[in-house]
């Protein structure tokens, strides 16, 4: 069976605290197997029979609203997914390197062109955005909670649910799930 990895909105944040062995049982009700929790953020791995991921995505967010009693947006990567967007470096090295924070956002489609300039809009000279698929990087110069951009700013902006994610968490958790070509 394929692996996925869930990205999950709303869990351990804004007040909607979930423990892992509780979340791991959710997963677990819907027939997945092998699942773990990878720190207490919302990233959920797990196996499943092999699916349109979108539907995957629908049955995870209706099983966790239906639990927990918020809604709970999923955005599921397989390992090379994950892979590729953990080696991602859609930057300039001297500019990377000198971030403070590099977070990487979570969709569920592409950017169209209307949304790729909204989000242009949004870059100062203390954030850079990067797209690259279903993804956006961001790239931060200063500490985050200094910055006027936020996951609810693009959501307001774009219209767009997203989560985001740091970037070592996504290269360690490439680490610890390799797609099967990679072991």
């Amino acid at each position: 069976m394929p692996r996925y990895i869930a990205f999950l909105r709303a869990i351990n944040v804004g007040g909607h605290t979930v423990k892992m062995d509780v979340l791991r049982q959710h997963f677990e009700a819907l027939g997945f197997a092998n699942v773990e929790t990878f720190i207490a953020s919302g990233n959920v791995i797990f196996t499943a029979p092999g699916k349109p991921t979108a539907a995957l995505e629908r049955r995870v967010e209706a099983q966790l609203a239906a639990a927990l009693g918020f809604p709970v947006a999923t955005f599921l990567r397989t390992p090379a997914e994950l892979a590729a967007i953990a080696a991602a470096r859609p930057f300039p090295a001297t500019l990377q390197a000198a971030a403070v924070a590099f977070n990487v956002g979570f969709l569920r489609t592409p950017l169209t062109p209307a949304a790729r300039a909204r989000l242009k809009a949004l870059e100062t000279a203390l954030d850079s955005f990067a797209v690259q698929g279903r993804e956006v990087y961001w790239l931060c110069r200063v500490k985050q909670s200094e910055s006027t951009f936020s996951n609810a700013v693009f959501e307001k902006t774009l219209g767009l649910t997203a989560t985001w994610r740091g970037i070592n968490t996504l290269e360690r958790l490439a680490a610890k799930y390799p797609p099967p070509s990679a072991r």
